[in-house]
């Protein structure tokens, strides 16, 4: 509980940084952008902090630190190819960049944004896996002490990612502005269409990072459980498993490495986006800089926010919730107090146009952070196994495996009603708020990019709270294999339910948020195209549901979402057959594997991931990629827009239930492994595996690679709208008919 006097403290100091900054609001705003640098450095400092913290815990017995090496050695292999394969992505497209800026077509800063944007993205994920690999034993160590401990040790882990990745991210947009600005001295469009650039290359290395890292953990995964535990009846992480060290690698580059790049993606794009905006509508280097410093103050708020995550020995799931809650509560209700001043002052100093909607502003910003809220709240309504909806899941395993999998779509779809109606309300607001209907639209769109900047404000916090999910899945597979005490195992399942339940949570916001950034990524096409059309002596973009392009552009966009998907669950399909497959090889050619006296060929498994992974990944990104530019080249930009309009709505609805479903399937997996409804080795619990499996490539692969879906879209669109407005074959057909 916080303190009457800690909140007086805090509302003191708003009262005082506010009345500060107005007496000093007409500095020159655009040399104030090294404020960035604060958040970014905060972050990266605290990060820093949080290393030294997890490194020097004990690491525990040699045969445990043996395991985490294995892992270590299989996490480190993985990253080495995948980064192997991107890097030939991005050459390809910095060269075709570089063609297209000799031609007019973008700027000559376009290619190097890209790179930069590809490289700090890829960057994130690679520390906070690394961290990862060397929390799991400590974690699964400090668990021989007590609960709270091994909460710590994980939940440091996880700060190491979320704060890496907002401080990378602010690190990178700050210096491009100021090089930019005051090096190459560009003028302010092209400081802008730079930035979408640079969210271009978040949005192509987080998709790499998170559908090959997907592909590779859920491979791994089904692989283990569908033998191990179905046809051969040992238990999870049992060390006679040939695809135990697949497993647990497989936490690290999916949901951690893959999961940074992810959520890394979903920070910058918004704060992109919103600077696209700031731009369009007219409020200057001050409409720049606010969703910069939104951000700054949200990793300034999730440091203080930390401190308030400690639980008790025994604690239930509700406890431990609560726990990681206070810690996010805190964070939010600091940062929004916080963004106060900043906005009034910031308006202040940047004009009549953008004081005139201060109040507004605020209030988007609010409603984005209560969305967020709600958004969790939901995600862990319809996924905790200490709620209704799970517990329910999980008594249908009375009735057999049919049942258990029809209530689990049941639930996914069911849940998707709360998020959508969250955003949809916010995002109404934010726009109504700020004059949108009242004729000052691009006033209102700028709102809803403050929206999902504020969302994901406490980025950090929220991220924390997810990441360590894996390190205590890694340090239970640590303690089964080197058979430590059963309750070290029963605190890191707890430990692991309980990340199961956040990582739902840190999912759903990144595609909420990935709502707001959308509307606004979509306004800030529809603008550069209406430019790009009138330099060319053309007129604005038809946007009418009956003009053909349009409609023909939303069928292509839902579409898009529903093969995408499809790429990425047959992906895992094809690798997951390949590791059952070598699974069973072993339990059948190794003497005396099941006996417990030979050991398993872990290394085979990893190594039919790691090739499955590489290649399985290159269909559903380079399909993202190239979707939006043949629809220009074919449709013309109007059908770029339907395309985008298709992909946002039916990608958050299968994102949503996605998510859900496989989170409430594996949650009541492990409910029913608690003891409950006969417990583990009952055909309840086979029912639930095999839930817990057809939900995985939803939860972990597809379901969180929408929102990099829709945003890759939308920057690809940006970056390529000049081609879509000069060579569309629509466009041909028409001029040849009127002609």
């Amino acid at each position: 509980m916080v303190s009457g006097e800690f909140w007086h403290l805090c509302l003191n100091t708003v009262i005082y940084v506010h009345i500060t900054s107005w007496r000093y609001g007409k500095l020159a705003i655009e040399n104030l952008f090294w404020l960035g640098y604060v958040g970014a450095f905060g972050g990266l400092l605290f990060a820093f902090i949080q290393i030294r913290k997890v490194m020097a815990y004990p690491e525990g017995s040699e045969k445990m630190v043996k395991i985490s090496e294995a892992i270590r050695q299989g996490a480190n292999a993985y990253m080495y190819r995948q980064y192997t394969t991107v890097t030939i992505f991005f050459l390809s497209m910095f060269i075709l960049l570089m063609i297209l800026s000799i031609f007019g077509l973008v700027n000559q800063f376009t290619p190097y944004a890209f790179i930069t944007g590809g490289f700090f993205t890829g960057l994130s994920g690679f520390i906070g896996m690394r961290i990862a690999t060397y929390a799991n034993v400590r974690t699964a160590n400090a668990a021989q002490t007590g609960l709270n401990k091994a909460l710590r040790v994980a939940f440091s882990s996880g700060s190491v990612m979320g704060f890496v990745v907002n401080g990378l991210g602010l690190l990178d947009l700050t210096t491009w502005f100021l090089l930019l600005k005051f090096v190459f001295k560009v003028s302010d469009a092209d400081i802008a269409q730079t930035m979408v650039t640079f969210g271009m290359g978040i949005a192509s290395m987080a998709m790499f990072a998170r559908v090959g890292g997907g592909i590779f953990t859920k491979a791994a995964d089904v692989g283990a459980d569908l033998v191990g535990k179905v046809e051969a009846g040992i238990p999870e992480d049992d060390p006679r498993n040939p695809a135990v060290i697949a497993d647990n690698v497989g936490d690290n580059v999916g949901d951690v490495a893959g999961m940074g790049a992810d959520l890394y993606e979903s920070n910058s794009n918004a704060i992109v986006a919103t600077i696209a905006l700031g731009f369009a509508a007219g409020y200057g280097y001050a409409g720049f800089l606010l969703p910069i410093l939104v951000s700054t103050v949200g990793v300034i708020c999730s440091i203080i926010g930390t401190f308030f995550v400690r639980t008790k020995e025994k604690a239930n799931q509700k406890s431990l919730l609560r726990s990681l809650h206070s810690g996010v509560f805190v964070a939010g209700g600091l940062a929004a107090l916080a963004t106060i001043p900043l906005t009034l002052w910031l308006s202040h100093a940047s004009g009549p146009d953008m004081w005139s909607i201060r109040w507004g502003m605020l209030i988007a910003v609010f409603a984005g952070i209560v969305s967020g809220f709600i958004v969790s709240y939901s995600t862990e309504h319809f996924t905790s196994d200490a709620a209704k909806p799970t517990r329910d899941l999980a008594q249908s395993s009375e009735t057999g495996t049919a049942t258990l999998m029809i209530g689990g779509l049941s639930l996914g779809m069911k849940s998707t009603a709360g998020p959508i109606l969250a955003v949809s309300i916010a995002a109404i607001i934010s726009f109504t708020v700020s004059g949108g209907f009242a004729g000052n639209e691009m006033a209102g769109l700028y709102s809803i990019g403050l929206a999902a900047v504020a969302m994901l404000a406490t980025n950090a916090i929220i991220l924390a709270t997810d990441a360590f999910g894996p390190v205590a899945d890694n340090a239970g597979g640590i303690a089964e294999m080197a058979k430590l005490p059963p309750e070290v195992r029963e605190r890191t399942d707890a430990l692991d339910s309980l990340g199961n339940t956040t990582a739902a949570t840190g999912k759903g916001f990144a595609i909420s948020s990935t709502a707001f950034t959308a509307l606004a990524l979509l306004a800030a096409y529809v603008n550069e195209a209406n430019t790009s059309l009138g330099a060319l002596g053309l007129a604005e973009l038809d946007l009418r549901l009956t003009n053909p392009a349009v409609l023909i552009g939303l069928f292509v966009g839902g579409a898009l979402a529903f093969v995408f998907a499809a790429f990425c669950i047959s992906g895992v399909h094809r690798a997951a057959q390949s590791v059952v497959i070598e699974v069973r090889r072993q339990f059948r050619e190794i003497a005396g594997l099941m006996e417990g006296t030979a050991d398993a060929d872990y290394a085979k498994c990893v190594d039919i991931c790691t090739i499955n992974a590489q290649k399985e990944m290159i269909a559903p990104s380079i399909l993202a990629v190239l979707a939006p530019i043949v629809t220009g080249l074919v449709l013309g930009p109007a059908g770029v827009v339907g395309m985008l309009g298709g992909v946002i709505a039916s990608g958050f609805c299968m994102a949503i239930f996605m998510l859900n479903a496989g989170g409430a399937w594996d949650n009541a997996k492990k409910y029913i492994e608690a003891g409950n409804h006969e417990g583990k080795g009952s055909d309840n619990h086979k029912a639930a595996v095999i839930g817990d499996t057809v939900g995985d490539p939803l939860k972990d692969t597809a379901g969180p690679s929408f929102n990099i879906l829709i945003t890759l879209a939308s920057t690809v669109s940006i970056v390529f709208v000049g081609v879509a407005t000069r060579f569309s074959i629509i466009d041909l057909i028409r001029n040849i008919s009127i002609g």
